[in-house]
């Protein structure tokens, strides 16, 4: 068999060829079974991983990586007014983590990756990174991708073209400068506009689009000066309507649907013509009779395509997302960080894309309090995703957990203050030493102990009234609930009332209790008010475990081996949206 008959056969039947190699002993068969075996692995490598599918069967091979959550702009509805709470340099995804993650994602679908910030320009590496991006063409990429604001990239994309970069979206919702300053909190317009002109001429970018996020009142003036950029420029100016994320101040009033532009421009282009497009394309395209360019629509707000959407998402520090307005994120940074390899990786890409949903929450039911703002999910302010207008299945959720398992305070700020009450009750069951004890510090009937428990019974004694003691912990733990539960809103707590009552445990609950020498307890009754956003059950909840406490720990001397506390509940509660109630006692 010649060499070039055994590279073909090694090319179709990699497996086969490489049982046959190894059934040769020896004599001059040696360097062509060594050359054999490269030629298996380097076919091997170039194998295609089975594609990201999930469950609705729609297939995935679009990627977004965000290089660094850092931006050299501050545009309102990207960005809160109060700034970002940045991830430590440490935990932001190294070159080699991008690569590998980049590599891996490739050989399993992906096609097409963008780059994203916060703004990509302002990584270090920039060139050198594309390059690397550039070797995985190899293995299927065909499109690397940036998107921009364009303020410091003139001088900088001939590099990145030289280094394979394909395509380029610049970020611009202005051509008026001063109004430039007003919704980036930045100068730099001439700036931008000088990026636009170089990769225009630049030969090597395929495509050159120019997002433009339309707020009303804002910009909106301004939409059919942005489609005559199209008409002598081999560009394509996007319309992406006004979206939610945390502390943008995102308002439904703000928001101009695209079918609103789509007829304004009819007006003065009443020959405009729809381009049809790929399902999974994020705009719908138009172009303009003799225009060289066009425009599209990135309908976020008023229409969908979330069944046919093949975009994934990993963030600056290493988390996929597998859709822009879903919360929950899975870290892939912290498994390779682990050890762990290409295999389990693509086990967890793979969980996670399974589990995305069929179409996300309408405008109105978007979640903006457990989401990241827009600069740290790596969408920059070029939203790449169309959602359903219909809510999502109502699904059960813990309110002070978010979709990733981490803990969030509830956001309260857009209720009303209201008079809200909430009564607690919970026992501490004691032996009839303990209840003794007690019946003698509060009454003027005197009770003794036996010999043997004297001294237990004086030390107890000496603390003080236990009940007393107990009703002001009570009070005083009500007050610092919010230092000691984590996640609970500070209220002005109106009326805090504190009763402890000793009582014979009544015959049913005897039975609850291994211990028969616990006849008795002391039955904790706190009653909390407020006018607040939130309710107050959670303070008389805690006056009633402090209080009991309290009790154990008076009378731990005599009775700490015997106690019990337990049927702590909240059994009356008034005030807010959802209905008041009383629990019947018992229950």
């Amino acid at each position: 068999m010649q060499t070039s008959q055994l590279v073909l056969r090694v090319r179709s039947l990699p497996s086969f060829l490489h049982r046959r190699l190894r059934s040769y002993s020896s004599g001059g068969v040696t360097d062509l079974q060594v050359r054999a075996r490269d030629r298996i692995t380097q076919t091997d490598s170039r194998t295609p991983l089975p594609h990201l599918v999930d469950s609705f069967k729609r297939k995935h091979d679009y990627l977004r990586i965000s290089l660094t959550e850092r931006c050299n702009l501050r545009c309102f509805y990207c960005m809160p007014n109060e700034g970002v709470q940045l991830s430590p340099a440490e935990h932001i995804l190294t070159d080699d983590e991008i690569i590998r993650l980049a590599a891996l994602f490739v050989r399993s679908g992906i096609t097409k990756i963008r780059l994203t910030g916060g703004e990509p320009t302002v990584r270090k590496g920039l060139g050198a990174l594309i390059k690397r991006l550039d070797s995985l063409r190899s293995l299927g990429l065909t499109s690397i991708a940036m998107t921009s604001n364009g303020l410091a990239l003139h001088r900088r994309l001939p590099e990145l073209i030289e280094s394979g970069l394909s395509h380029l979206n610049l970020s611009l919702d202005t051509l008026d400068p001063f109004r430039f300053e007003i919704m980036t909190r930045r100068q730099g317009h001439d700036a931008v506009l000088k990026s636009l002109d170089v990769a225009l001429s630049s030969r090597g970018l395929q495509s050159v689009k120019l997002n433009v996020v339309v707020v009303k009142g804002l910009n909106d003036s301004e939409v059919l000066d942005f489609v005559e950029l199209t008409r002598h420029r081999d560009l394509w100016v996007r319309f992406i309507e006004f979206m939610p994320f945390s502390g943008n101040k995102w308002d439904k009033s703000k928001v101009v649907p695209s079918a609103e532009l789509l007829a304004l421009i009819r007006e003065q282009h009443p020959a405009i013509e729809q381009v049809r497009t790929a399902p999974s394309d994020t705009a719908r395209l138009w172009k303009v009779p003799g225009h060289r360019g066009g425009i599209g629509f990135i309908s976020s707000m008023s229409d969908h395509f979330c069944l046919s959407c093949n975009r994934l998402r990993i963030t600056a520090d290493g988390k996929i997302k597998v859709c822009l307005f879903d919360a929950k994120e899975i870290s892939l940074r912290d498994e390779m960080r682990r050890g762990a390899d290409d295999d389990k990786l693509l086990e967890i890409v793979k969980s996670a894309v399974w589990g995305k949903k069929e179409k996300h929450a309408g405008m109105d039911n978007i979640d903006t309090v457990t989401n990241r703002p827009m600069i740290l999910i790596g969408a920059s302010n070029r939203v790449r995703r169309r959602l359903s207008t219909q809510p999502a299945t109502d699904e059960p959720q813990l309110t002070h957990i978010d979709a990733t398992g981490q803990p969030s305070m509830v956001d309260v700020s857009s209720k009303e203050a209201t008079q809200r009450s909430a009564t607690a009750v919970g026992h501490i069951y004691i032996p009839k030493i303990a209840y003794n004890l007690i019946l003698g510090m509060d009454s003027q009937v005197a009770h003794h102990p036996p010999p043997s428990r004297e001294r237990a019974w004086a030390k107890s004694s000496s603390k003080g009234p236990v009940l007393t003691v107990a009703q002001l912990a009570a009070i005083m733990g009500c007050k610092r609930t919010p230092e000691l539960i984590p996640l609970c809103h500070p209220l002005p707590l109106s009326k805090i009332s504190v009763t402890l009552a000793p009582e014979a445990t009544p015959q049913g609950e005897q039975t609850q209790h291994s211990d028969h020498r616990l006849p008795f307890r002391i039955r904790c009754t706190v009653t909390v008010a407020c006018e607040g956003k939130t309710g107050v059950e959670m303070e008389a909840l805690t006056a009633v475990s402090i209080g009991l406490l309290t009790v154990w720990d008076m009378l731990k001397a005599i009775a700490g081996k015997d106690m019990v506390i337990g049927n702590i509940m909240v059994s009356h509660k008034s005030g807010g949206k959802s209905s008041s109630f009383v629990r019947e006692e018992g229950k």
